[in-house]
């Protein structure tokens, strides 16, 4: 199975084609393509291109993709939705179903210990959750570094964690870390080797005082390929 995955919910633009073979339970991975460049600003201008360029490295075209995999935050409106209505819209073209994966997931599903994962949320708040062993608990949040409660975690990683290091309650690493594409095909492997129905993209925004799941960004229709 051939795995169209973006993801743009942090400033890293992202594409990649990632194979997928195996059982559900114990599922193979094999990163075909790839392109990310660090641009928040760029997620419109750029994502499309990525995408070819992904197609091209590989050798496929559109009608060799079998599923498409989106990261849905959470993340700033505006380079959150363009990732995610880019991969309705992709998957409603192909015909090939779409489905959505928490973005956070996408980097503390690699991290051991007890890890504070943080992306940029902008105004100096940052998006969280806390992994126990790449597990996560809870639901994700967002809030100021200074004000997080006590998470009893060994240390923080992502872009957020990076760009507010001074202020995050644990030590925080300071390279940033992006979602992990292949990790983001990994958590959807279940479904996409259930060959689940295909889903509608619900995305993460969690921006007070609205801190709730905004309502679907992208028509059924346009989820479902109708």
């Amino acid at each position: 199975m051939r795995v169209l995955a973006l993801d743009t919910s942090t400033s890293a633009v992202q594409a990649a084609l990632v194979d997928l073979d195996g059982p559900a339970f114990e599922p193979e991975l094999f990163l075909t393509s790839f392109r990310r460049e660090i641009d928040g600003r760029g997620h419109v201008e750029k994502l499309g291109p990525f995408i070819e360029a992904c197609l091209a490295d590989a050798g496929r075209t559109v009608k060799d993709v079998d599923a498409v995999v989106a990261g849905v935050g959470p993340g700033p409106f505006t380079g959150l939705r363009v990732g995610m209505v880019t991969a309705a819209a992709f998957a409603d073209g192909a015909g090939v179903p779409v489905y959505g994966v928490c973005s956070l997931d996408a980097i503390g599903g690699n991290t051991r210990g007890r890890a504070l994962v943080a992306t940029d949320a902008r105004r100096k708040e940052i998006y969280w959750a806390v992994y126990e062993d790449g597990v996560r608990e809870g639901e994700p949040q967002v809030g100021k570094p200074a004000d997080l409660p006590e998470t009893r975690a060994d240390y923080a990683i992502g872009e957020g964690a990076a760009k507010y290091a001074a202020e995050m309650p644990v030590p925080a690493e300071t390279g940033a870390a992006y979602p992990d594409l292949v990790k983001l095909v990994e958590l959807a492997a279940p479904r996409l080797l259930a060959d689940a129905p295909t889903e509608k993209l619900t995305p993460l925004y969690l921006r007070r005082p609205d801190a709730q799941p905004a309502k679907d960004v992208v028509p059924p229709a346009a989820a479902s390929g109708t």
